[in-house]
């Protein structure tokens, strides 16, 4: 991806992607110290939102908190669900770059109506339905997305995991700006076109990887950019019966695979069904490999950004403007109260 030509550059979701480098690199981490303050205790904190605003910012933060240990209960689910969670002592937080999707403040009004004065909001705008109803709200610096799909923010709203929690723990983040450079070089990597034909062509786009948001990000991604059908594996989901309805005209891309489950990927999905995989990686794996940096902490941001750059030439080659969708929208479902 390239700004230099117009291919990319006409498009505000080409530009909007090359601006997470800034995002990154600018996080001001001691924005978020007054929210990190409110960790205390044995209670347990709920992360919420819906699609973009809930995978990659929550599950990341679950499965790093998970990695580096912690003593802090954390759990998500999106807001619908979570009406039917006692929820009254947690401590909730509530992402919505719109700051009034509907499922969100439905949540926080009847949580709010029972006495939980420890409601959070994440939002991109000041305002908002979502801040009304909030002991505090952060509103997020990464500017206005006019692309339907959602990017800069995603990450902008994953730091902010990041940074409350680190600052909990006592520990740094890390080097942003060398993280942002990373991403910078993921997005500009060039994919090769045999790569871009096969998933171009292929039935159906499966992710694969961890349950850190990732892959599932990417798959949400692929309906919106691309318009073609996607489906995520979790883990090792992909070998575990799934391919009975798999087809040799579908690709699967593996973020980070497994190294000691490759082998049975290729059993089962190259030599059972013939179809294609396809790995994001920063090591080599057993199949064609995207190789990225390595960058440690801030990895999956490096994983999504490479994914972002395979949908995007996806798109360019079936003539799709990325910018838009026929049927999805900037905000899934509104409050309109």
């Amino acid at each position: 991806m390239n700004l230099t030509e117009t291919k990319y550059s006409k498009f505000s979701l080409c530009r909007e992607m090359l601006e997470t480098e800034n995002v990154i690199a600018n996080f001001d981490t001691s924005s978020v110290s007054g929210f990190a303050s409110t960790l205390s205790g044995n209670r347990s904190i709920f992360l919420t939102g819906e699609g973009s605003s809930r995978i990659l910012p929550a599950k990341r933060a679950i499965y790093n908190l998970q990695k580096h240990g912690t003593n802090l209960a954390v759990f998500t689910d999106g807001g619908t669900q979570a009406l039917e969670y006692n929820l009254k002592d947690s401590i909730v937080f509530g992402m919505s770059n719109s700051g009034k999707t509907k499922e969100l403040i439905r949540l926080f009004s009847i949580l709010k109506k029972q006495g939980n004065k420890n409601l959070f909001g994440i939002t991109a705008n000041k305002g908002t339905p979502l801040e009304d109803l909030t002991a505090d709200t952060h509103v997020l610096k990464c500017g206005t997305e006019n692309a339907v799909a959602a990017t800069k923010s995603v990450v902008e709203q994953s730091l902010f995991y990041d940074a409350v929690f680190s600052s909990h723990a006592g520990k740094a983040m890390g080097n942003l700006l060398e993280a942002g450079n990373a991403v910078k070089a993921a997005l500009e990597l060039e994919i090769d076109k045999s790569t871009i034909d096969l998933i171009s062509n292929a039935g159906t786009i499966y992710f694969a990887g961890r349950n850190n948001g990732v892959a599932e990000e990417l798959t949400l991604k692929t309906n919106e950019i691309t318009h073609k059908k996607s489906d995520y594996l979790e883990g090792t989901y992909g070998v575990h019966g799934i391919e009975e309805v798999m087809n040799k005209d579908d690709i699967v891309i593996i973020i980070n695979p497994f190294k000691d489950e490759e082998e049975k990927f290729k059993e089962c999905l190259i030599d059972g069904i013939g179809l294609n995989i396809v790995a994001i990686s920063s090591h080599d794996t057993i199949f064609p490999t995207i190789k990225i940096p390595e960058i440690g902490y801030f990895q999956n941001y490096v994983e999504l950004a490479a994914g972002w750059n395979i949908l995007v030439e996806t798109g360019i080659a079936l003539g799709i403007n990325l910018d838009k969708a026929e049927r999805a929208r900037k905000v899934g479902n509104e409050f309109l109260g």
